[in-house]
């Protein structure tokens, strides 16, 4: 006998209906939450045939639990069950230094989630300008750019001056102390003068994925 998924307990109400009106599941939040919580709220997920189910900023003391649950694609912080079909769309992931690459890989498992290719190109910041130079043929094929950078954030900035498409910059909590945990890159990005750029909240790498995901529905 099959148990139904209970969408209302452990202090957790499932939307399970999320999908059917934006096309993005509820994602998993891990952070904060018991393991046991989000072993439960993984697994009644997928016992309700949700199409796709990923969870983010997993701790160390969640990870092995949640990997009992085989996803299909896991980090260390995130995961990833249920991959849609490939849509064909490529978003390229930007990351300024290897400091940023958590960030970067929670969007990569939310994109690939959603059906979407993924290019990541790291270790090319601003202090090396030739390398961002040198790397740009590696996602000029790509339909969205997505860029992660802390300092002073002025990644997205340069490479908006470079090439023609859509960049949503993820201000990170990468730096020293005038960096002040990423606020100083949020403020960059917000006042850049090269048109075009979006920018999402600081680390929210999920947040960036999604809104790649809702242009491309848009376009295709």
């Amino acid at each position: 006998m099959t148990s139904e998924p209970n969408t209302e307990t452990r202090r957790a109400r499932l939307d399970l209906d999320r999908t059917s009106r934006i096309d993005l599941p509820e994602a998993v939040y891990c952070q904060g939450k018991t393991t046991s919580d989000c072993v439960a709220i993984v697994s009644d997920m997928l016992a309700a045939g949700v199409d796709t189910v990923v969870a983010t900023r997993i701790t160390d003391d969640q990870h092995d639990s949640l990997a009992d649950l085989n996803p299909d694609q896991s980090s260390r912080s995130t995961m990833m069950w249920r991959p849609r079909p490939q849509t064909g769309r490529s978003v390229a992931l930007v990351a300024a230094g290897t400091s940023d690459l958590p960030m970067a890989g929670e969007a990569r498992l939310t994109l690939e989630s959603l059906g979407h290719l993924t290019r990541s190109v790291t270790d090319v910041g601003v202090a090396g300008l030739h390398r961002l130079q040198d790397a740009l043929t590696e996602f000029e094929d790509a339909d969205i750019i997505i860029t992660f950078a802390g300092m002073e954030g002025a990644l997205p900035t340069v490479l908006a001056g470079l090439v023609p498409q859509p960049i949503i910059a993820v201000p990170t909590s990468v730096g020293y102390g005038s960096s002040f945990e990423g606020i100083t890159a949020l403020v960059g990005s917000l006042a850049s003068c090269a048109p075009g750029i979006v920018s999402v909240g600081i680390d929210n790498g999920y947040g960036a994925a999604c809104a790649a995901h809702r242009f491309l529905a848009m376009s295709s």
